[in-house]
């Protein structure tokens, strides 16, 4: 049982992962995650749950692009012409992800957490998450608000949240 005194974002986190778990150990899933902004977010969140090497692969923190290419083959040529920041590039890294680790499912995650690096077409907050298999998946564009904490804190909920959404529909 958590402290009284524990962090109510940690605790939701927490709870949302338990259920990711729940739903994979129902199911026989195991799930991967391909992070960039969130720097290994989602990976953490999953981790603090007790058990979670049942049911989670393997997570890949891809921050810079070479990583990206290197580890889950997204193609220079998509990387140029779509930017990191794209539902392209997050469909292949989600592929990418799952095709490398033979995990079932996955989330991937990129985009700007700020203060810098926004622009006017990706702005601050702007940040493209995908959920879904090798062969098919779903991506979503999402704008957060706050600081660079608030905006990671944010994207790494809705990836679970996604996540769960597509294990168990009727919680979506």
């Amino acid at each position: 049982m958590p402290s009284a005194d524990a962090d109510p974002r940690a605790l939701d986190l927490l709870a949302l992962a338990e259920r990711l778990g729940h739903l994979c150990q129902a199911q026989g899933i195991r799930v991967t995650t391909a992070e960039s902004c969130t720097g290994g977010g989602v990976a953490s969140a999953i981790t603090a749950v007790a058990g979670s090497s049942n049911w989670f692969e393997t997570g890949y923190v891809t921050y810079s692009n070479a990583a990206k290419r290197r580890l889950l083959g997204v193609s220079d040529a998509l990387l140029t012409s779509q930017g990191a920041v794209s539902r392209e590039v997050v469909e292949a890294m989600v592929a990418g992800a799952c095709r490398e680790s033979g995990a079932q499912w996955g989330v991937a995650i990129s985009g700007v957490a700020g203060p810098g690096g926004g622009s006017a077409e990706k702005p601050v907050g702007m940040v493209w998450l995908a959920w879904g298999s090798a062969d098919a998946c779903h991506a979503e564009c999402r704008h957060f608000t706050g600081d660079r904490q608030a905006v990671r804190e944010q994207a790494v909920r809705e990836a679970l949240i996604g996540l769960i959404r597509y294990l168990a529909p009727s919680e979506g």
